[in-house]
């Protein structure tokens, strides 16, 4: 039987990619998103490489338990599973002080609280079958906090933590746990994916001045971003590995390993200097 990986929010960006990677190495993937009108593009990229076939789309939404019971429902169909690349998620910015607790909630329910329910719909699974991996798409953001983005990057601290504690309970059951974690990628997360808190727009807040300087940052870096395709190839190489090779944390991306360095090693008052003097 061929083996099976499954793949939320795959409509887009590297999930969109890793569903591409994953059938050309003989995977029957399960490629899963809010909305299945989306699958078309995916579809035709699909129907021209000749891998339709090896494609199933299934409707789901990481936030809403009606979704999640349907999708529990539809896991017994697929006889195994393999793989779960937790690839669902979105960024919100905003400045602590302005972001709701109904704005972090949001940012939560399909960052790190969806994940765990996708998790905990497939583990059984896993544990009976005796092997699995599971994915979990996490962030530099889940090591580097940085201003104007506290809700994105507290749901990537999270994830980090919640992985590192699955990956040791479920190692007695032969399921490995890995974390990528990717620094800037041309993917839509950080322009049409991207949301911003409705009181941090506001032209009066007195943080203005440093969702600018924010905002003009991200603009000025997009034409360093990497290649989405080297996630996609690195999500299909940790799939592929053989049974007791797979490492925690895969970091990949432009200076993430420097950036990841440097927060270690230096004093945090040179690295606040640091992060500061871009803002002002």
């Amino acid at each position: 039987m061929k083996k099976v990986a499954i793949i939320t929010g795959a409509s887009s960006g590297f999930g969109f990619l890793s569903t591409i990677e994953l059938a050309k190495e003989q995977f029957q993937v399960i490629a899963t998103m809010r909305d299945l009108s989306k699958k078309e593009r995916l579809l035709t990229v699909l129907t021209q490489l000749g891998l339709q076939e090896s494609v199933k789309f299934q409707s789901l939404d990481v936030t809403s338990e009606q979704s999640l019971q349907e999708f529990t429902t539809f896991l017994p169909t697929l006889g195994q599973i393999d793989v779960l690349v937790n690839n669902a998620g979105f960024a919100l910015g905003g400045f602590a002080e302005e972001v709701s607790i109904h704005e972090y909630k949001k940012q939560f329910d399909t960052n790190f609280f969806g994940l765990i329910a996708v998790t905990q719909a497939v583990l059984p699974f896993m544990r009976k079958q005796r092997v699995g991996k599971i994915i979990n798409i996490s962030s530099i953001s889940g090591h580097i906090g940085f201003p104007g983005l506290s809700p994105y990057v507290s749901s990537k601290f999270a994830l980090e933590g919640y992985s590192e504690s699955l990956r040791l309970e479920v190692k007695p059951f032969g399921i490995e746990v890995a974390l990528i974690e990717p620094g800037s990628y041309k993917t839509n997360i950080w322009s049409s994916g991207k949301q911003i808190a409705k009181n941090s727009l506001d032209p009066h807040s007195p943080y203005r001045p440093m969702m600018i300087k924010i905002e003009d940052q991200l603009e000025l870096g997009q034409n360093q971003y990497g290649d989405p395709q080297e996630v996609a190839e690195l999500v299909k190489n940790i799939a592929c590995k053989k049974p007791g090779e797979t490492k925690l944390r895969y970091p990949i991306g432009k200076g993430v390993r420097v950036g990841l360095l440097l927060k270690k090693l230096l004093p945090w008052k040179l690295w606040e200097r640091v992060v500061m003097k871009k803002l002002t």
